[in-house]
């Protein structure tokens, strides 16, 4: 009786450490849970760096005993912050500028895709092997020529050079989301269009009113990463209208410079800025994305495992 016994509590023991064909062991969960552990503190360490470092005082930043905790909470920081940043007037044009780019996109993308997912066409595997090729031309090959195109026109200072892209298959990562909705208009049976169309309904009432509702993951998609993409972009907006809209990441490159123009007018002090200043402006210029993230996290992350995109 006693083997059988120290035969039944090493069975046990057995598995559940190491765990059976039905759930995982201890060893394994454990060792699972450290790995996401160490991924999940490598990703949200840079963000509890900026939230400690942008409260703490002036004080606090000469005191070497200070490191992460502040030995109180310091607003000012964001303050100047927000000032410096002109926040709610370069928010409305960073909104502005990516949510009707991320729309204008999702239009012209979706058609697009149905043409080429419903419609026989000659040299159509051609196109799309093109399509896929427009994503790995590096943008500045493309920049000077579109430069160029919008200053004859007088687009210069408009938000044009960025709405005219987007309208016409052109703006940023396009290539993805015409695959995508080509993917989603390809995966449902083609006896749906034929039955509307005995129906007596034309082609855009069959885009309108089959098309769109098959592939509301893609649409959810585009403008999502759209509206992230746009937002993020700085380069070619600071070149075409960065002075005219200026959006609050194009107030965030140049922060330093503005500060110390601030500080001059206002004879506020040191016209360089602290690193917790700069951490604080960093985080008011993230705030509005993490808010957009977290009321459409459900949205995102089916998203993600609709289309496997990921971002960045």
């Amino acid at each position: 009786m006693d083997s059988i016994k120290i035969e039944t509590i090493e069975t046990k023991s057995k598995v559940f450490l190491l765990g059976n064909h039905n759930k995982p062991g201890f060893l394994k969960a454990a060792a699972r849970y450290i790995v996401l552990a160490g991924i999940g503190f490598v990703y949200v360490y840079p963000l509890i760096y900026m939230i400690s470092k942008s409260f703490l005082s002036p004080e606090d930043l000469a005191d070497p005993s200070v490191i992460w905790i502040p030995t109180g909470i310091y607003f000012d920081n964001f303050k100047k912050a927000f000032s410096v940043l002109d926040f709610w007037n370069c928010l409305k044009n960073s909104i502005i500028v990516s949510v009707v780019a991320a729309i204008l996109q999702t239009i012209s993308t979706s058609f697009v895709s149905y043409g080429l997912a419903r419609f026989k066409l000659p040299l159509k595997k051609v196109f799309i092997v093109l399509i896929v090729a427009t994503f790995f031309i590096p943008v500045e090959i493309t920049t000077v020529p579109r430069y160029v195109l919008f200053y004859r026109y007088g687009f210069i200072n408009t938000l044009l050079p960025s709405y005219l892209p987007a309208l016409f298959v052109q703006g940023l990562n396009s290539a993805i989301f015409i695959l995508v909705f080509f993917m989603f208009f390809k995966s449902y049976p083609l006896a749906f269009d034929e039955a509307a169309s005995i129906d007596g309904a034309g082609r855009f009432k069959i885009f309108y009113k089959i098309a769109l509702p098959m592939s509301k993951p893609a649409i959810l998609v585009s403008i999502l990463f759209s509206t992230v993409w746009y937002w993020n972009e700085t380069a070619q907006s600071q070149m075409y209208y960065g002075n005219k809209f200026p959006s609050l990441m194009h107030r965030l490159s140049e922060f330093s410079s503005r500060f110390a123009s601030a500080m001059k007018e206002t004879g506020g002090g040191s016209t360089t800025p602290t690193q917790a200043i700069i951490l604080a402006a960093t985080m008011l210029t993230m705030l509005p994305m993490i808010l957009f993230y977290l009321a459409t996290q459900k949205q995102f992350i089916s998203s993600i495992e609709y289309s496997g995109i990921t971002g960045e």
